[in-house]
């Protein structure tokens, strides 16, 4: 853990309590591609080093559960994602003090899931940490700020899922004279 940098806003533990440190916490890792995680190494060994993280935020090793059953699947939506359902299903059985994201709205691409996603966790007194900070669901400012995260991400993977499909345009340039142009997007693997 000697090499692991901390940001300090991640080490604001002031709404950590010992209630959260009494249950797991979980390691959401994700890439969106095979190919990015071919690529994307470095992202890939950061998302890996919130293990250490959440140690540094005061939990036993033993009580870090890292999620990585969805590497090489797409966040816009929650289907085929097992490890999302099993990180949201045991949020709503109580089983999970924090979750940790390099961004937390990597852990889902869609309002739907991100909502159900914040709504269970400010039932059971679920914190979500990222790079920026820690949040807790529950109080107003922080489902804000949570809640734009969330709207910016899918905004996101929506403009570059249309861009995507546009195939081809077409310009005119002068009379009777048009330019063709085949337009390559960014699916949303995001």
């Amino acid at each position: 853990m000697a090499g692991v940098l901390v940001p300090a806003l991640l080490l604001s533990v002031e709404k950590i309590n010992a209630s959260h440190r009494g249950r797991d916490a979980y390691v959401y890792v994700r890439q969106s591609t095979p190919s990015q995680m071919i690529h994307h190494t470095e992202s890939l060994a950061r998302q890996y080093e919130l293990r250490e993280r959440a140690v540094a935020l005061g939990w036993p090793g033993h009580q870090v559960v890292v999620i990585d059953a969805d590497l090489g699947r797409s966040g816009a939506q929650s289907a085929g994602r097992l490890g999302f359902k099993e990180l949201v299903a045991d949020v709503g059985l109580g089983k999970v003090g924090i979750v940790l994201g390099i961004e937390v709205s990597r852990l889902a691409r869609n309002n739907a899931d991100w909502y159900q996603l914040l709504d269970l966790c400010a039932l059971t007194d679920t914190l979500i940490a990222d790079a920026d900070g820690v949040y807790h669901p529950a109080n107003f400012n922080d489902r804000l700020v949570l809640g734009l995260k969330g709207t910016m991400s899918e905004a996101l993977c929506r403009y570059r899922h249309k861009a995507s499909y546009v195939d081809l345009v077409v310009m005119p340039t002068s009379w009777l004279e048009l330019v063709v142009v085949r337009v390559v997007g960014f699916g949303c693997s995001a």
